[in-house]
């Protein structure tokens, strides 16, 4: 199976979603097949090792995905601090927000933010 990008994936995720808000037979078929959902959206099956499902929280329950559990972390050297502290680093870091809306918002600075119906949002 082919690899895949964050963008690619948050693309793909975002046009499974805008999809399957104007097309009843499109929503039916991720609700009852992700993977085939995404496969047809994107013309390539699903990345390998992750296991999709959509959920359909139109209804009076709502569904709110919880972010990973973050693992013990170790503490960080005083130098690792002093980067940090002074903004130094190679620019490559990812914030992370959760989302409970829906949808995509410009926040500070141009960063956008790409939510498909609650959890957490890559913001970039």
């Amino acid at each position: 199976m082919p690899k895949w990008t964050i963008d690619e994936l948050e693309a793909v995720l975002a046009e499974v979603a805008r999809r399957s808000s104007v097309d009843p037979d499109f929503r039916a078929l991720a609700l009852k097949d992700a993977a085939s959902a995404i496969a047809k959206v994107s013309g390539k099956a699903a990345p390998d090792g992750q296991k999709f499902r959509f959920v359909d929280n139109s209804g009076p329950e709502k569904v709110i995905a919880l972010p990973d559990p973050v693992p013990e972390l170790e503490e960080l050297s005083e130098a690792e601090l002093a980067a940090i502290a002074g903004g130094a680093g190679n620019g490559s870091q990812q914030n992370y927000t959760l989302n409970l809306g829906g949808g995509t918002q410009q926040g500070p600075g141009g960063k956008t933010t790409t939510n498909y119906g609650g959890g957490v949002t890559i913001m970039k």
